[in-house]
């Protein structure tokens, strides 16, 4: 039994082989051609026989290639006589069909064309693979079809797969033909002599001639007079048997067209033997775009696009010729204050002109050996070569901030911008083009946080306190990954009677060393950096988990609040990202408020209001965090998707005392009252400031008064009790 299927897998085998040989042959499933006619009627007049056919044996078909006086349809495998024929591997002879048990039923034999005579033989790869059959047949019985005949009849099967490999082959050249044509590769090959065999439409195209105005001539025509003395020795060398490096790489040489211009070209030899010796080809590919292309990239390499003015790469570049050579120099970075009001407001077409103003200005105010750059956005850099005190460099500088003082007239808008400008002197400060450029990044810096509209020169504690602000972001980074990052909890309640509205989520860090740090320490580090959206995101699931845990114990839900940084209030997943926490916690969307400053919130950015409007719409709270200490307008307020408004502590700390914060408050609290909006008096500690808010129609506050922002357990206990705080003494 084993053995038994051994042999049926080798047949399996051998048949999937045989059929894969067929198919690779490409004439299964064809229709019938005259070449194959051809052969099928001379076995018919050798044999002088009334039928002929060549057949190919499919899987489950025998299909006719050619007839000779039979015409019938492709028939099934099982009553295929030929299916006998490959099996035998050798000439099949059948005398008299209708004598032998395997044939005497066969619908052809009883049927039409009523076959008594057949002999046929395989035709065979060189594999040993058995395709088909070239047979004739007879109506009437034969016993006289010897061993010469069965000689002639394999020489003619012969003949038929001479006959396939070559239809395979034409096949194959048409196609390379149709490609060559189609393709706009130029193709070319030339004889022992240098005279050109063949060209391809595209090759012609390239070089302007007709095909009779090639073919036949040297291939000097298409190569320049100065090149024409190498080439021949080359050529000379290769098709003496020599050997060149060229063959089987691309390289970029000139040619020469008809009109005898010039251009550039890729040129691939490649080499070969035939029966009349080493015959060599090329393929050309015209790269004048490519060239040209090449020269943009050069230039832009090397050169803003936007102003004209020398790009990064380039400034870098040469900072590093003139520090290796140990020539001092100074540098300084320029960075425009209000730039960014202007795009928001105006557009980046208005932006982008004023920046090209700027790149005017800057080099007019410099010496001609300055060199001034633009780094991108709205950063610019300025290199004065030779060694100059820092008193003097700080003098030619300032002649930069004298110049912004005049203002900017850009496409009939007048701007007033300032700059601030971060100085190092090299080799002072920095001894390579990193070092330095760095060291006046971090005076750059310096100045910006003094208010900008100045300029500082680098000093070494600059780079402590900016490397002490990389080391607590690599810290940040780290924590986060250790989830090191808690959230701490803080009432929101209603004034009338205590009970707690919700929460707001407030960030912590269970340091590993230094205990629990508040916001303070480690927040502008977060808000400076790239850690700005994952620490946000992070706050955002966190609380959306929190407040689903607490919802599944069984206690009353509320709304938690979350601040968002500008960085998330600006991001394009802002939408996807709070609804996709949302799912996941299977929260409703009024179970989440957002918190952004007014400041951050009221930045032109049309995205960013669309973003909250879709969540406004959805259900999700959206509240002004800090109000009163920023700039926000009446009609700002308008356009913005608010539900709440927060009162910043400072407003209530001194209501009590200061009438003018008490004035403050109750317009703020009359103002949201007329725009619909919630209020939330923050920072309420005592119960005169909870009177006077209640007295003035608050009706939520948050503050010390009511309970510190406590750990998720804590504030699990609080939410059970559903108060928070003392509420007038009515409450313990």
């Amino acid at each position: 039994m084993g053995t038994e299927t051994a042999d049926e897998d080798t047949d399996g085998t051998l048949e999937r082989d045989r059929l894969e040989a067929l198919s690779n042959l490409w004439i299964a499933g064809t229709a019938p051609e005259p070449r194959f006619d051809t052969i099928a009627n001379l076995a018919a007049q050798l044999f002088d026989a009334p039928m002929a056919f060549i057949t190919l044996v499919e899987k489950d078909m025998q299909r006719f290639k050619a007839m000779h006086g039979i015409n019938v349809p492709d028939i099934a495998r099982c009553i295929s006589v030929c299916t006998h024929t490959i099996e035998s591997g050798q000439v099949l002879v059948i005398d008299d069909m209708l004598e032998d048990p395997r044939f005497a039923n066969n619908p052809m034999v009883t049927g039409a064309p009523f076959l008594r005579f057949y002999a046929g033989t395989p035709l065979t790869t060189d594999k040993g693979f058995r395709l088909g059959a070239l047979c004739i047949a007879d109506t009437v019985p034969r016993r006289d079809f010897g061993e010469r005949q069965r000689t002639t009849l394999d020489l003619l099967g012969t003949l038929v797969m001479e006959q396939i490999r070559l239809r395979r082959t034409e096949i194959i050249r048409s196609t390379v033909m149709n490609f060559s044509a189609a393709t706009e590769l130029a193709f070319f090959a030339i004889d022992t002599a240098g005279r050109i065999e063949f060209v391809n439409r595209a090759a012609l195209n390239l070089f302007g001639y007709r095909q009779d105005e090639m073919v036949g001539q040297l291939i000097d025509i298409i190569i320049p007079d100065r090149f024409r003395g190498a080439h021949h020795a080359g050529l000379a060398r290769v098709l003496a048997g020599g050997t060149t490096k060229l063959i089987g790489k691309t390289v970029e040489v000139v040619a020469r067209k008809r009109d005898q211009t010039e251009v550039p070209i890729e040129i691939s030899l490649s080499l070969w033997n035939d029966e009349r010796g080493v015959g060599m080809g090329a393929v050309i590919r015209d790269i004048t775009d490519r060239r040209e292309r090449d020269a943009r990239l050069l230039r832009m390499a090397n050169q803003d696009t936007l102003t004209g003015l020398s790009n990064r790469h380039s400034f870098e570049n040469l900072l590093q010729e003139v520090l290796s050579e140990n020539r001092a120099a100074t540098v300084a970075l320029l960075d425009l204050d209000g730039f960014k009001d202007v795009n928001d407001s105006l557009g980046h077409a208005v932006g982008d002109a004023l920046l090209q103003a700027v790149a005017v200005r800057l080099p007019s105010v410099l010496a001609a050996d300055v060199t001034v750059a633009r780094f991108g956005g709205d950063e610019f850099a300025i290199l004065l070569p030779g060694d100059r005190p820092a008193d003097e460099a700080m003098v030619t500088i300032d002649a930069v901030l004298t110049a912004f003082e005049a203002p900017f007239d850009v496409g009939g808008n007048v701007f007033q911008l300032a700059a601030t400008i971060g100085i190092a002197l090299a080799p002072h400060h920095g001894t390579d083009a990193e070092e330095l450029l760095a060291s006046a990044d971090f005076a750059l810096y310096r100045a910006k946080q003094a208010g900008g509209g100045t300029m500082l020169m680098f000093e070494p504690e600059m780079r402590s306190d900016s490397l002490a602000r990389r080391a607590t972001q690599d810290e940040l980074l780290r924590a986060l990954k250790n989830s090191e990052l808690v959230l701490y909890y803080q009432p929101q309640v209603c004034l009338e009677d205590g009970h707690i509205l919700g929460v707001e989520a407030l960030i912590r860090w269970q340091h590993p060393r230094h205990g629990l740090l508040y916001p303070a320490c480690f927040l502008p580090a977060v808000e400076s950096s790239s850690l700005a959206l994952p620490v946000g995101w992070w706050v955002l699931r966190e609380a959306c988990r929190q407040a689903a845990a607490w919802r599944a114990s069984g206690l009353p839900p509320i709304k938690v609040s979350v601040n968002l940084f500008a960085a998330q209030y600006r991001a394009a997943t802002l939408v996807q990202h709070v609804t996709n926490a949302l799912a996941e916690h299977n929260l409703p969307p009024c179970a989440l408020g957002l918190e952004v400053t007014e400041t951050i919130a009221l930045l032109n950015d049309d995205n960013a209001l669309a973003a909250v409007h879709h969540l406004r719409d959805l259900g999700v709270g959206i509240a002004f965090d800090d109000f009163g200490t920023g700039f926000a307008s009446l009609s700002s307020l308008q356009r913005f998707p608010l539900t709440t408004l927060k009162i910043d502590r400072s407003f209530i700390s001194e209501m009590t005392e200061n009438p003018h914060d008490a004035a403050i408050t109750r317009a703020m609290l009359m103002m949201s009252n007329e725009l619909g909006l919630e209020t939330i008096a923050e920072g309420i500690e005592t119960e005169e400031q909870e009177i006077s808010l209640r007295l003035l129609g608050c009706k939520a506050g948050q503050g010390y008064r009511y309970g510190k922002a406590l750990p998720p357990d804590q504030t699990a206990m609080l939410l059970a009790q559903g108060f928070a705080g003392q509420i007038t003494g009515r409450m313990h």
